[in-house]
Parts: C-alpha cells; sequence; structure tokens
C-alpha cells in the first residue's frame, strides 16, 4: 500500500488505494487499530475521489456550454 499524502494522489492511485484498503478490512486480517487507521484513510481516498470526479463534471459541463449543448442534470418536465 502507498504512503502518498491522498491530496497528491491521482484519481486513479486513490482509486487504487481505495480498492486495496476495502479488501484489506474485509478480510479482517488487520489488528483493531490498523483497522481504524485503515479505514479512516479509506475515508479520506473517497472523498478524495469524490472530489476529483465532481471537478472532472464540473469540466465537462463547461466544455459542453462552450460547444453550445444543454448542461445539467435535470430531466425536463414531463419526462
Amino acid at each position: 500500500m502507498s504512503d502518498k499524502p491522498v491530496a497528491e494522489m491521482t484519481f486513479e492511485e486513490a482509486m487504487s488505494a481505495l480498492e486495496q484498503v476495502v479488501s484489506s478490512l474485509e478480510r479482517g486480517e488487520v489488528p483493531l487499530e490498523a483497522s481504524i487507521s485503515l479505514y479512516e484513510r479509506g475515508s479520506a481516498l473517497k472523498a478524495h475521489c469524490a472530489a476529483k470526479l465532481a471537478k472532472a463534471e464540473e469540466r465537462v459541463e463547461l466544455i459542453r456550454a462552450k460547444d453550445g449543448q444543454a448542461i445539467g442534470t435535470t430531466p425536463a418536465e414531463g419526462m
């Protein structure tokens, strides 16, 4: 598992690290204190991934707006 600070990770690195954390926790082979630390890191990784995704979605919406396409995800009335 990488000790790289979460804030410096790419989305892909963070997702991979999060998968490792989840796998370790699911196996249940980690002592309690280590499990708590893993859970904390997993929580930080999840938040980092969510922020990266939100930023990517925002960029896509800006690109679509520049291209004159409708933006947003609110369904049209009656649909």
